[in-house]
């Protein structure tokens, strides 16, 4: 057990991200039941993609998501799409908060936003909670843990969810690919020739669809909320704005993307704690991941180089937004560099046909 200060805690709004309280506390006066006392607004300092807000309501403690300010990319920011999503999985897979309200009415804070339950636990971002011992031990239980919940989010029964319509399985890899290479192409900033080539082996080294399942798309410690009783149960998924229903190697590709090992290039830095003793390393968490789903990963150099693509596109838009001037963030201002890094470990994992061992 971990004391209360460990609990992800929100902080002041940022400049330049305020939202307007008084029209958001008489929206949510007709939304939340019992609601009472003075809304409160806080801001949850970490994420590089949608804003998320604290709001203290009397008794009530909810999260607030909405789109960052002069976000180019609407279907990776459409919060109807996402609250749609946690209102149908709430009746099938318990480890998601519970929605309470979504609108597309600009008029309240100046874009469509939803409201959710906030579900209070750990999260892991770029160091340990404060009061939170990580040793080995129980940094590999957290660790199996993810890669377990993964692969019990892959076999979430959709259909029963009514979410079948959500993606379209056939040709997903296919046009992943080409998707992730056009937004780069649109918010290119600078010449990376490993970026280039990357793409380019992409396009020729597509393996067929894996199969079907739910996928979240940018499965990572930091959008994983755990009990802060036993570290190593998972409570909560968070962040659905990407899910859809698609090749779940795919999903483990992104998750292996963001999986930066103690030997890795330091131009990746050491975020998300992945590289902290205990963890596995990318290919054990493969093997783990085949043993609980039994799936044939053969095609795995590819799901990684892959993911490692996507994360340089996330991280392009993102630095692309800052050079225009549409986000001040200063933890911006050096995304080139990790795209540069992540071009580069994908290219030397296609030279060294390998997923470990990169540096």
């Amino acid at each position: 057990m971990v004391g209360s200060v460990a609990i992800d805690r929100a902080t002041a709004v940022r400049a330049g991200e305020m939202i307007d309280v008084e029209r958001l506390e008489a929206f949510l006066r007709a939304h939340v039941p019992d609601a009472s006392g003075p809304l409160v607004v806080e801001q949850f300092p970490r994420g590089f993609s949608n804003l998320t807000y604290l709001l203290r309501l009397g008794d009530h403690e909810l999260v607030l998501r909405r789109p960052p300010f002069g976000a180019l990319v609407k279907s990776g920011h459409d919060m109807g799409r996402e609250y749609r999503i946690l209102s149908a999985l709430i009746s099938v897979y318990p480890k998601v908060p519970r929605p309470i309200v979504y609108t597309d009415d600009d008029s309240i804070i100046g874009a469509p936003f939803y409201v959710m339950e906030r579900v209070k636990g750990i999260i892991l971002r770029d160091r340990p909670p404060e009061g939170v011992t990580l040793d080995a031990g129980r940094m590999r239980g957290i660790c199996e843990a993810l890669v377990d919940t993964l692969v019990e989010l892959h076999a979430v029964d959709y259909e029963a969810a009514g979410l079948g319509d959500l993606g379209r399985p056939e040709g997903y890899v296919e046009r992943q690919v080409s998707g992730w290479i056009t937004r780069y192409q649109n918010a290119r900033t600078d010449d990376l020739a490993d970026m280039d080539r990357a793409a380019a082996w992409l396009m020729a080294n597509q393996p067929p669809v894996s199969g079907a399942a739910l996928i979240h798309n940018d499965f990572k410690y930091d959008n994983l909320v755990l009990d802060p009783n036993d570290l190593t149960r998972v409570i909560a998924v968070l962040d659905w704005e990407m899910a859809t229903i698609g090749d779940p190697l795919m999903d483990l590709g992104t998750t292996l993307g963001y999986w930066v090992q103690a030997d890795d290039t330091p131009e990746l830095g050491q975020v998300g704690l992945t590289h902290y003793p205990g963890n596995l390393r990318r290919d054990q968490v493969v093997q783990r991941y085949v043993a609980k789903s039994g799936r044939d990963v053969s095609d795995i150099l590819f799901y990684y180089v892959y993911g490692l693509f996507k994360v340089a596109v996330i991280c392009q838009q993102i630095y692309f937004r800052y050079r225009r001037g549409f986000t001040r963030d200063p933890r911006f201002g050096k995304l080139d560099v990790l795209v540069a890094a992540c071009a580069r470990s994908a290219a030397r994992a296609i030279e060294r046909n390998r997923i470990d061992t990169l540096a």
